[in-house]
């Protein structure tokens, strides 16, 4: 179950990436709530997700998808430039998050 925490806290990391982008410095209010309420739910699964596992896993987990996943809507949605390299770096990052799975981190 502290793993789905972890996931789950990934993909608000991915949200509050991308409303930090769309906010432009702060200085929209929506965009600025999105990012604010994003952050906050994902430290705070985080938080209870690292009561049961090993800190470095699950941060390396979490900031992987964290990164994977705004990379990805960067170029899906925001219209960033897409290219060869930057996929296989986002594929990089997820055999990396699945190799620390792998590797016992789980107890």
């Amino acid at each position: 179950m502290a793993w789905v925490i972890v996931i789950t806290a990934g993909v608000f990391e991915t949200g509050f990436a991308v409303f930090l982008k769309l906010s432009h410095g702060l200085t929209r209010l929506w965009p600025t709530v999105g990012f604010a309420v994003c952050a906050l739910i994902s430290f705070g699964l985080l938080t209870l997700a690292l009561k049961h596992l090993e800190v470095g896993a699950a941060y390396a987990v979490w900031t992987g998808i964290g990164a994977a996943g705004a990379a990805a809507v960067g170029m899906a949605v925001l219209g960033d430039p897409v290219s060869t390299i930057k996929m296989v770096s986002i594929g990089l990052i997820l055999c990396g998050v699945i190799g620390l799975n792998l590797s016992g981190v789980t107890p």
